[in-house]
């Protein structure tokens, strides 16, 4: 296996993970900066806009004047509003008060002198004396709204090829970051190996020469240290084979056959015993014959074996583990620690221990779980804090 196709194994989750939020900030703040200079352009082309238009406007304005000027002298005998088919018009006088109007949007801001407002362009000019009562001549004509589309074009245009550089550079940022974090991973997993590597072959001599010394007669005493010195190598031996699983199970091809498991869990809890005896507790076992499971037989052993592991390890002195096997399922129990109802759902994660006083990584429960989901097995575990903790596999 290659270091980065293990790396990918080990931490595909977690580099998911850390991909996405960084892909999403990073894009956040992207979103944020092209939204600034999006509105800061269009702003800056409504300017421009409208400075073109000033001079054009001011002329109307101009026009209109005189127009009121000359109303203003021949009020007596004419009082028709003067008009143009170039623009609309409104009169206000020095209090804001609106004096006549033709203007279709009304929404008149006297303290501008040229602003937009919806599709219409107002310009403010005030008059050289005060022709009918007049403080505010307003001009307004319509935005051909040419501007904007042009604007709008090249927004598109160059806001599309700002977000595509922007996430080329993102992604180089990402590989750039990734890159500690994969070299870290690739020492640490061709440091697992070697480790395993090299802890089979001492630990395999233990268990040999253990089995072979059991056959003679010796002192109790001596049996006695023999049995701790044979749970430390079966303890090493369960880390090894679960430090295999992970890092080289994706290598290893299934070979499911029916299996059955009154036989297997019997045959677990005789490999467990003395851990059992060491801890002085005692198993109950009610398991039903023909209960048979078509699944991979180092796979379902690793499960149950981590399962019976925890049942002992975060059990209490004298305590009790029950085991019950029925068609469709199996449950371990134990009387020991429980676990608080928070950190239930967090179990299943790696190297994840709810009591880091006891020994372990915190791999167990989390191969359970990718063996499960392989074999689509249903894993539920129920706790009551400081009393048990029941853990179910049904099928």
């Amino acid at each position: 296996m290659s270091v980065l196709k293990s790396w990918d194994i080990n931490l595909r989750q977690s580099e998911k993970k850390t991909l996405f939020l960084f892909f999403i900030l990073y894009l956040f703040f992207v979103l944020l900066i092209l939204l600034f200079i999006s509105l800061t352009y269009y702003n800056l082309q409504k300017d421009l806009m409208l400075k073109d238009k000033r001079a054009y406007m001011s002329s109307l304005a101009k026009h209109q004047i005189e127009g009121l000027k000359y109303l203003h002298a021949n009020f007596d005998k004419l009082r028709i509003y003067p008009r143009d088919k170039r623009y609309k018009s409104a009169i206000y006088d020095s209090t804001y008060v609106k004096i006549f109007s033709l203007l279709d949007n009304e929404n008149v801001n006297l303290n501008e002198d040229i602003y937009l407002t919806g599709n219409k362009i107002h310009f403010i000019k005030e008059p050289e004396s005060y022709y009918l009562g007049t403080k505010y001549v307003v001009i307004e004509i319509d935005d051909d709204g040419i501007w904007k589309k042009k604007t709008y074009r090249e927004l598109f245009i160059y806001g599309t090829l700002f977000l595509i550089i922007s996430l080329i550079i993102g992604y180089i940022l990402m590989l750039l970051i990734l890159r500690p974090m994969r070299d870290a991973i690739s020492l640490l997993d061709r440091f697992i190996k070697d480790t395993t590597h090299e802890l089979n072959t001492p630990v395999n001599t233990i268990l040999s020469n253990i089995e072979i010394t059991e056959d003679t007669k010796l002192d109790p005493k001596i049996l006695k240290r023999l049995n701790r010195i044979k749970i430390g190598a079966k303890t090493i031996s369960n880390l090894y084979q679960d430090l295999i699983y992970l890092t080289l199970d994706e290598k290893v091809v299934s070979k499911d056959e029916k299996i059955d498991l009154k036989n297997l869990l019997k045959e677990r809890i005789e490999y467990f015993s003395l851990f059992f005896e060491t801890k002085k507790i005692s198993v109950n076992l009610d398991l039903n014959e023909g209960v048979y499971l078509f699944i991979d037989r180092k796979k379902i052993t690793k499960l149950i074996d981590n399962l019976i592991s925890n049942a002992i390890k975060y059990n209490r002195v004298r305590g009790t583990v029950e085991i019950v096997l029925r068609e469709g399922y199996f449950y371990i129990k134990d009387t020991g620690r429980g676990i608080e109802k928070d950190k239930i759902n967090t179990l299943f994660e790696r190297y994840e221990r709810v009591d880091k006083s006891v020994g372990g990584f915190g791999i167990g429960l989390s191969i359970v779980s990718k063996i499960s989901k392989e074999y689509n097995l249903k894993v539920k575990i129920e706790s009551q804090f400081k009393k048990w903790t029941k853990v179910s596999v049904s099928w």
